[in-house]
């Protein structure tokens, strides 16, 4: 993590290129991470630079990161998401994606049923509480660990450990059609 450290040092003191190397860095898995907490490619490109933006507001403003720089990045973009989900008052019905239809080698029938399966699974995780979302979009989607994610949410990692057991099985009565309520 040597080069981490040197690499935010830099970075601190408005270091151009180490500026664009943390950008190279963490631009892809940060866009990732939010890409599939909004499930909108445009807005995810939209909240990215927004975030790199803070990002570089924070830094000039001597308000960076303390221990982790990519516990407290991924704090960043979960904060623009949630903004995000507090600003829009509807869910937007997702674009059909011809793209998809044409390249699926299993034909247009196979291409609808897989992104019907998506939005179906993507309402389901909608249903579960936001720290429930967090911990599966951090667990699965960026492949955290639990001693990783705990540092990013600020809990312990029993405690993380716990909501990710309990989204599962909220998440596995959704998908089955049970009442998790």
């Amino acid at each position: 993590m040597t080069d981490d450290t040197s690499l935010l040092r830099r970075a601190q003191s408005y270091d151009a290129a180490a500026l664009a190397e943390l950008y190279d860095r963490y631009a892809l898995r940060m866009y990732a991470y939010i890409y599939r907490r909004v499930g909108d490619a445009a807005l995810a490109e939209d909240l990215t630079s927004e975030l790199f933006l803070r990002v570089l507001r924070a830094i000039r403003n001597e308000r960076a990161w303390r221990d982790s720089f990519t516990a407290w990045i991924y704090r960043i973009a979960h904060n623009l998401v949630v903004d995000q989900h507090r600003r829009r008052l509807t869910t937007p019905d997702l674009p059909l994606d011809e793209e998809l239809l044409s390249s699926d080698e299993e034909g247009p029938d196979r291409a609808v049923e897989s992104a019907a399966d998506c939005e179906h699974l993507r309402r389901a995780i909608a249903r579960l509480t936001p720290e429930q979302q967090e911990v599966l979009a951090l667990r699965f989607g960026e492949g955290l660990t639990a001693r990783e994610i705990a540092e990013i949410v600020r809990k312990t990692t029993g405690a993380v450990e716990a909501l990710q057991h309990r989204a599962l099985a909220s998440l596995r009565r959704i998908l089955t059609g049970e009442t998790d309520r």
